[in-house]
């Protein structure tokens, strides 16, 4: 029997924390439709296809909790939801993109399912999303299915879309911290933090990399003319303006030298150990082919080495090796690197592979070397003779523990010479082990934006942090690059809410931005009236370098549609949980769904936060278990049902009595003014309006806005409120 195409209704890309999870997912309403009726256990050989082709959910553990969790429940019969969950989070395993996260969840209607993957990119994740489908149909229908074929496409956008190795690095590393991170670009442009505490990197480049530093790297005989000057061993040469010039200033030095271009980077066009004139001119060719000019070295008796220095310090070091291969009397040199060289599982076109694929065709110092030994790419070399490909290169053999400490040091005044945060020095030493002078060792290069990956992943040796050694240096011990971040939920006068709140954090010395449906504010200067109370207005202000606290008001429907614009945030204010006919698209149909939706603004409180609930509202009320800070309760009455128990074990509170707004902390109370005194909160007021200033007011409170402020804050609010209300009626008069 042939089953009906299992389909998408709705597939959307929730950017932030959500009622699934705290991090970006891919949201799809499936349609399983008569699939509802065969569970895995009713698909005859169905388990064993999908397993032959994914062998790796295998390792999936599910609801089970253990290894071979997935395959259990894929056994005792799963629905076909499910199954597409699993199935995406392998095939984002299989290129790249790891995860483990995934829920599938029946909508409501008979056969419709929500199924939430996370996905770290939402092209890919898209992609993936409709492989899976694909390839579950086919397991389903057992018709054939070329999994490799149709993975690599998948590949290919992976790579493309996806943060390089040593940008992920460091944004794994912050997240262990607890730092927030934006992408700024498609690319390896990435905010560190929100606001003012925020620091930018790409890949290994930071905000602090100088520009004229990265331009003297760039000129290797500028740089070894400053590094000489500091007293850091460098080779002795010269820029030349020929190839007669070359051999000149090679016999001026003395034989043999390198010859390299003055500003190419990676090794291009860098030829050693030249020892005829004949071997010089055509190195001067290759290498004025890489950079604009040409310079002549002493060639430095060694081993190429790799030192990456971190914010004045020493962080990895590298050892590199000769490429080279054993004829066999049967295949060419070029068969050989393949067979010899290619063959190692280290080597690839990818980025995360340690090793780059050797191909001749981009290897000019190769086909030098080749020649100088007689050989052409062509050439088939005796059984058991040693042919060297490449000299240089290929650093992926960890020494960090075997730098001697004034090696180290060398390395760290190179960096702090031309000027670099983060540095990757190329040194050519016989032992790392030794001081420089005791081997004749030197210093060769000083690289802006070194590659992370040899340190992360080398060939052989122990990993080092080398991304969070790059966090250390841009957010010292104790720094979170967080700003406040105010979160404002609710249906009741929200826009009114956070504005209060922005305006009294402004009265208090703070930098503030406002996002909310009465639309977007920095510093009290309107930038736009349209509604700003999404996920987009929301970030606008995170990536804003002039603020040092955000007000973002949200709604339910941005949180079903988009996600919350922030990762966590200091308070969280919960007014309501009123129904909303409106939500009923997202098949948000029952108390008990709306709940869920609603906590997610509670999920996110930071440790040391608080979370600003309604008192009067018992849904909401029950939103406290779920914060991680502090609980502050405000009620329009003092005998809220949550208040007595609330304040006995010592909590905060805001409530009214006889009149008078009441500051509580367990049995002290502190009046902070009359009703009557603010027009919001005036006998004439709506409860609603009522309602607002209290929640600001404890808002304001928990973030340490001084009391004595508030009254005078509230009323200068209420001022301008007035004011451009007569604003408006003059101007439509």
């Amino acid at each position: 029997m042939k089953h009906n195409e299992i389909t998408f209704q709705r597939v959307t890309y929730l950017r932030g924390p959500s009622l699934w999870t705290y991090r970006p997912v891919l949201e799809a309403w499936v349609d399983i439709g008569d699939l509802e009726d065969y569970p895995s256990n009713k698909l005859d050989g169905f388990t064993d296809r999908l397993i032959a082709w994914l062998p790796g959910l295998h390792e999936h553990r599910c609801s089970v909790g253990a290894t071979g969790g997935f395959v259990q429940r894929l056994q005792e019969g799963t629905w076909p939801a499910h199954i597409l969950e699993h199935v995406t989070i392998e095939l984002q395993n299989l290129v790249g993109m790891q995860t483990g996260f995934g829920k599938a969840r029946e909508a409501g209607p008979r056969g419709i399912y929500k199924v939430a993957i996370r996905a770290r990119e939402e092209t890919v994740g898209r992609a993936a999303l409709a492989l899976a489908r694909d390839l579950l149909m086919a397991a389903i229908n057992d018709t054939p299915f070329d999994l490799d074929e149709r993975l690599q496409p998948l590949r290919e956008l992976a790579d493309r879309r996806l943060l390089g190795p040593s940008t992920a690095a460091i944004v794994d590393a912050a997240t262990d911290r607890g730092i927030p991170h934006l992408g700024l670009t498609e690319g390896n442009l990435v905010q560190l933090g929100y606001g003012n505490r925020q620091r930018r990197i790409w890949t290994a480049e930071t905000e602090h990399t100088s520009a004229i530093a990265e331009s003297i790297s760039r000129d290797k005989d500028l740089t070894k003319t400053l590094l000489a000057s500091c007293g850091v061993p460098v080779p002795e040469g010269r820029v030349v303006k020929s190839a007669d010039d070359a051999w000149e200033a090679a016999e001026d030095i003395g034989l043999p030298v390198v010859v390299k271009p003055t500003d190419a980077n990676h090794g291009r066009g860098v030829f050693a150990d030249l020892k005829t004139r004949a071997e010089i001119e055509v190195a001067y060719a290759g290498a004025l082919e890489e950079g604009s000019e040409v310079i002549v070295e002493r060639f430095i008796q060694g081993v190429e080495h790799r030192m990456l220095v971190i914010g004045g310090k020493l962080v990895a070091a590298n050892k590199g090796f000769t490429a080279e291969v054993v004829g066999d009397g049967q295949n060419n040199i070029r068969e050989l690197i393949d067979l010899q060289i290619n063959s190692d599982p280290r080597r690839g076109e990818e980025e995360h592979f340690p090793l780059e694929t050797l191909l001749l065709e981009r290897e000019p110092i190769a086909l030098h070397e080749l020649q100088r030994q007689g050989f052409t790419p062509e050439s088939v070399p005796p059984a058991g003779q040693t042919v060297l490909i490449l000299r240089h290169g290929n650093m992926a053999f960890d020494v960090t523990d075997e730098v001697h400490p004034d090696v180290a040091a060398a390395g760290v005044l190179a960096a702090r010479v031309v000027g670099l945060d983060i540095a990757g020095i190329d040194l050519v030493t016989e032992d790392i082990g030794k001081p420089l002078s005791e081997t004749r060792g030197a210093i060769v290069e000083v690289n802006a934006g070194p590659s992370l990956l040899m340190h992360l992943k080398p060939a052989i040796g122990k990993p080092r942090p080398a991304g969070q050694a790059i966090v250390e240096h841009l957010f010292p011990a104790g720094e979170s690059g967080r700003i406040p971040v105010i979160g404002v939920l609710g249906r009741r006068e929200p826009a009114l809410l956070a504005s209060l709140i922005a305006r009294l954090l402004h009265l208090s010395g703070r930098h503030v931005g406002l996002a909310c449906s009465a639309g977007l504010q920095l510093d009290q200067r309107v930038l736009d009236t349209r509604p700003n109370n999404h996920f987009d207005g929301g970030e606008r202000l995170l990536i804003n370098r002039a603020i040092d606290a955000a007000v973002i008001e949200t709604s339910t429907r941005a949180i079903l549609a988009e996600g919350l614009p922030y990762d966590r945030c200091q308070v969280a204010v919960l007014t309501d949980a009123d129904a909303d006919p409106a939500l009923a698209e997202f098949y948000i149909d029952s108390p008990e769904r709306l709940f869920n939706v609603l906590r997610t603004q509670i999920d996110v409180v930071l440790k040391g936060g608080a979370a600003v609930l309604n008192a009067c509202e018992p849904a909401v009320a029950e939103m406290a278990k779920f914060s991680d800070g502090e609980v502050m309760f405000y009620a329009m009455q003092a005998d809220a049902a949550p208040l007595a128990e609330h304040l006995s074990e010592g909590g905060r509170a805001v409530f009214v009595r006889n009149g008078a707004i009441i500051l509580a902390t367990g049995s002290n109370e502190e009046p902070l003014a009359r009703l009557s005194r603010f027009d919001l909160t005036s006998a004439s007021a709506t409860p609603a309006h009522l309602e607002a200033v209290l929640a600001a007011i404890a808002a304001c409170w928990a973030l340490d806005v001084p009391v004595d402020l508030i009254p005078a804050g509230i009323e200068h609010f209420e001022q301008e409120l007035a004011a451009a209300a007569r604003s408006i009626d003059t101007k439509g008069a």
